[in-house]
């Protein structure tokens, strides 16, 4: 088993309304609209639902995974939600910062420290996450369309700059 089959994590096409939102949230307009406001959103809904659903999950029909990592200068946990992408029985994420210039700080986090918890629905799985390999982006890219479109926005948006992808796997005993 693998981490997508441990947590239930799955993605059904977008209905027209669901994919409408989709396709603003790639603009740049949107992507921008979304960064500053999904985070505060996704806290009142995710206390409302009991932590089972999201804003993009709702509003997007995306599914979200709830990935807690370790902050690189604080020490606190830091929670991020973020579209993972299938790979092979894994999860990847993609360090897009909705097509943003800069890194997210999650991919900072991850870089100096690897341990992460990550949430989809009612399930939480600890993981290790390594930076993909040059394969396992080529098919992380090529299979992030299939999950959201805009990823492909915001891979021009972005073109000049390396985004960190990472691979999570389960994590072994400490």
């Amino acid at each position: 088993m693998g981490v997508a089959s441990d947590l239930g994590y799955s993605h059904r096409p977008a209905g027209a309304v669901r994919a409408a939102m989709q396709r603003i949230a790639s603009t740049r307009w949107g992507a921008w609209a979304f960064s500053k406001t999904l985070m505060p959103i996704d806290g009142v809904l995710r206390r409302l639902s009991r932590g089972r659903t999201s804003a993009p999950e709702v509003l997007a029909g995306l599914p979200v995974l709830f990935v807690t990592t370790t902050g690189r200068r604080s020490g606190r946990p830091r929670t991020a939600p973020l579209i993972a992408v299938p790979c092979g029985d894994s999860l990847a994420l993609l360090g897009t910062n909705f097509g943003q210039a800069s890194t997210p700080a999650w991919v900072f986090n991850l870089e100096a420290d690897a341990r992460a918890t990550v949430t989809y629905k009612d399930a939480e799985l600890a993981v290790r996450a390594r930076p993909a390999t040059d394969a396992e982006r080529d098919e992380v890219w090529s299979a992030s369309k299939a999950i959201y479109p805009g990823y492909v926005k915001y891979r021009e948006r972005i073109s000049g700059r390396d985004v960190g992808i990472f691979v999570l796997e389960p994590a072994g005993p400490s």
